[in-house]
């Protein structure tokens, strides 16, 4: 299991994902289905997760209407950027289609 802080269009988000990188294009077309189109990823600390977001963590992890594919931890961005300092965060990684609609 991996953590991901996004930086998307609506504002940031926390996810968790069983796939080896947010850049798998299974992931990447799961967030799409989720209007997330494009973003600035940025690798979390799994063990940094529990222990900020401790009982929505469980949760979350073991809510039984969502798969270890994808499982959005937090939706409220203000809350999502406050939660971590950037010397928390691991290296942006950047995602945007290809065919982009201006």
């Amino acid at each position: 299991m991996k953590s991901y802080l996004l930086f998307t269009d609506t504002g940031p988000i926390v996810i968790l994902t069983s796939y080896d990188s947010i850049r798998d294009p299974e992931l990447v077309s799961r967030l799409e289905t989720k209007s997330v189109k494009k973003f600035a990823a940025y690798e979390l600390p799994l063990s940094l997760v529990k222990e900020r977001y401790e009982t929505h963590f469980d949760m979350v992890r073991n809510n039984p209407e969502e798969t270890d594919e994808l499982r959005i931890l937090e939706y409220d961005g203000e809350r999502a950027f406050k939660m971590f300092s950037f010397d928390e965060l691991g290296p942006p990684i950047y995602h945007e289609p290809k065919n982009r609609v201006a």
